[in-house]
């Protein structure tokens, strides 16, 4: 099999946990996390690692349009399972990120300009977590949508008829800003995206970039690539 997997591919035993010790061996002031079950999990872990949280600031590199509070927040869940046991410096809402978000005749995209400006007059931002969906999207970046054709926004609204809820969500622009991206995939459900990224298929996640990229994968995932 060729390898078009873009980046450094990492089988691990367990994700969540090589996860937050990958954190613990970089130096970062600022985190974009996701959403999603593997995503959950490497939080859950974080919540025990000893970081410096009072110096990180906190982004979403996606979110539905629901209410922070809904069981399907991105934000929600990362503040469930620790963002609200740890004194980080910051937390950079998407949902409410111009403010009154229910207001306006587009909230969404008012949104999604605010955080666009807040992303661009800040620095690059040093880790984005991201995941791997069954169909090879990444954040909400979803296959044959018009979200993976921008050039130059780092932030859209997004969705397709396959996924529930309008979203937000980082671009490939500012993904590839970014100083360290990290892909964790679980489960044997994802193999057959991550063996088609791998032939060079051309799915959302084929196309993440950044100043370096690493993929942490379990062995039900990986396939092939175990050995």
């Amino acid at each position: 099999m060729s390898d078009g997997l873009p980046g450094e591919l990492r089988v691990v035993k367990h994700v969540p946990l090589a996860f937050a010790q990958t954190l613990q061996g970089e130096r970062f002031r600022s985190i974009a996390l996701s959403g999603g079950t593997t995503a959950r999990e490497c939080y859950e872990l974080l919540a025990v690692t000893d970081l410096p949280w009072n110096e990180v600031e906190v982004y979403f590199s996606d979110e539905r349009w629901v209410p922070v509070d809904d069981p399907d927040s991105n934000e929600g869940m990362a503040r469930r399972v620790f963002l609200d046991s740890a004194d980080v410096k910051a937390i950079h809402s998407m949902r409410h990120a111009a403010g009154k978000d229910d207001e306006g005749p587009d909230p969404i995209g008012a949104a999604a300009d605010a955080y666009d400006r807040l992303l661009r007059s800040s620095d690059p931002i040093d880790v984005v977590h991201l995941g791997v969906g069954p169909d090879g999207h990444t954040a909400s970046l979803f296959p044959g949508t018009p979200t993976l054709e921008e050039k130059e926004r780092l932030v859209v609204p997004s969705g397709d008829d396959l996924h529930p809820y309008p979203r937000l969500t980082f671009t490939f622009p500012a993904i590839a800003r970014c100083r360290l991206a990290i892909v964790t995939v679980e489960g044997e459900s994802k193999r057959p995206a991550l063996e088609a990224i791998r032939r060079g298929d051309d799915l959302p996640a084929a196309h993440i970039a950044a100043d370096r990229v690493l993929w942490l994968v379990d062995p039900a995932a990986a396939g092939d690539a175990r050995g």
